[in-house]
């Protein structure tokens, strides 16, 4: 088993586990930033270094290894940092999309390569696709950050969908505002295209986000998941 094939079992692990965490009572939410903080090292030591046929000079490989030491080391000081000492998060929020965004197209380029579809190659496959859907979790968390109100709920409470509970105005920090879960959820929405309709993206940048992130999620399932499973049952029933 290779380092990468290693990266892709804990990368799905780490995905499913912070995905559970948003699930938790309130009081147990911080778990996970455990998780966000254990992907990058996993990322970094599963596909930070160079493979494949394609060069892309060192620059770059040394590029995609300080942006994730960058995004762990972010993440490490915004958990450390007393919540009233906490800026507005924005830049730590798109640091982070930037390098999962990133991570997402090095893994589908290792699975583009690979020359034979195994169980822990389609795990692969499903982690990158978790990584697209928590990468717009971050990147809507950051837009209502920046213009609040870009989401609200479809009986037009006035953003009350990704309101936190009461008491959260006692909180200095803007991206503490907002209910990180109900975003992510809603990111997830979009990139399965479902379409629940609770919560509405109603700000030109949110709106096109919204697009995007529909079209990638079926662009993946159709380019990536259909030629890598079909590649499996091709390779089963030989």
């Amino acid at each position: 088993m290779t380092r990468r094939h290693r990266c892709y079992t804990q990368l799905l692990a780490i995905c499913l586990a912070v995905m559970v965490t948003f699930a938790l009572p309130k009081g147990l939410n911080w778990l996970g930033m455990v998780g966000y903080n254990l992907m990058p090292l996993v990322i970094i030591r599963g596909l930070g270094e160079p493979f494949g046929r394609v060069p892309f000079g060192r620059v770059p490989h040394r590029l995609f290894r300080f942006l994730g030491f960058a995004a762990f080391l972010s993440s490490l000081v915004w958990t450390l940092t007393p919540i009233y000492m906490r800026g507005t998060g924005v830049p730590m929020l798109v640091l982070w999309a930037a390098f999962v965004g990133w991570s997402s197209l090095r893994l589908i380029r290792g699975l583009a390569q690979e020359p034979e579809v195994s169980e822990r190659v389609l795990m692969g496959a499903l982690a990158g696709y978790l990584l697209v859907g928590l990468t717009a979790g971050l990147l809507f968390s950051a837009v209502e950050t920046v213009i609040p109100g870009s989401f609200t709920s479809a009986g037009g409470s006035g953003g009350a969908a990704i309101s936190l509970a009461p008491g959260a105005e006692n909180v200095f920090s803007s991206v503490w505002k907002i209910n990180f879960m109900r975003l992510n959820y809603f990111a997830f929405v979009c990139l399965t295209t479902v379409g629940f309709g609770d919560i509405v993206p109603v700000t030109p940048q949110a709106q096109m986000f919204s697009v995007a992130v529909s079209l990638i999620g079926t662009t993946y399932l159709a380019l990536v998941m259909g030629v890598l499973i079909s590649r499996y049952r091709g390779r089963s029933g030989n």
